[in-house]
């Protein structure tokens, strides 16, 4: 196995070591990002810092685990990747530099089919998939700053998966870059993706067996 790859210096700046150094009011860039050695796991919206739940629930594990499994057997010998949080993506304006890229995102399970955008930090440009679980932690406005994120980049296909109501509603980005819905997903049903040709998803594999 080779060894991980170190992040290299970007700038001079000391290392932030706590959380609570950090100015909410300020923008933040993928450099600075890079400089924090802090336990927390956050994202950035547009510069802005967004601070993520504590370790997923067991429940969102085995839910995550099910479709990752599902997905990433389906992917065997095929060009897609499979990835599960955490997991950067980076979503680039014009220039990827890391100054320039103030959006990076965890998903909880994404999709990549263009090999380019991938390196050794993760992704950079929209991945073909996402997948969220919500959890009781997650806000509106959190999940909307998400939404719209995904939504602009173009993303093909974002999937979020309720773990309360065991229902999974598909957004599929059309002609226009909009995202459109799809009915909400529940038990006993069976799901397909544009991105995925081929793949079927039951929900039961997904659900059950989960309390």
């Amino acid at each position: 196995m080779s060894k991980p790859i170190p992040y290299p210096v970007l700038n001079d700046d000391e290392p932030v070591r706590q959380f609570n150094e950090l100015d909410a009011s300020l923008t933040y860039s993928y450099s600075n990002y890079l400089n924090w050695l802090f336990p927390e796991r956050v994202e950035l919206i547009k510069g802005k810092i967004f601070k993520m739940s504590p370790a997923p629930s067991r429940v969102h594990q085995e839910v995550a685990g099910n479709i990752f499994l599902k997905i990433g057997n389906f992917l065997e010998g095929k060009p897609c990747k499979v990835y599960s949080a955490p997991f950067d993506v980076r979503f680039p304006k014009e220039s990827k530099a890391d100054k320039d890229v103030y959006t990076v995102l965890q998903p909880d399970i994404c999709v990549v089919c263009d090999k380019s955008k991938l390196d050794a930090r993760g992704c950079i440009g929209a991945p073909d998939l996402v997948i969220e679980i919500l959890s009781p932690g997650n806000t509106k406005m959190e999940l909307l700053n998400k939404y719209r994120v995904y939504e602009e980049f173009g993303v093909k296909e974002y999937w979020v998966v309720s773990q309360s109501d065991q229902s999974i509603l598909i957004y599929t980005l059309n002609d226009s870059g909009k995202f459109q819905p799809s009915k909400i997903f529940t038990h006993s049903e069976k799901i397909t993706s544009l991105v995925l040709p081929g793949f079927e998803l039951e929900l039961d594999d997904v659900f059950d067996d989960i309390d």
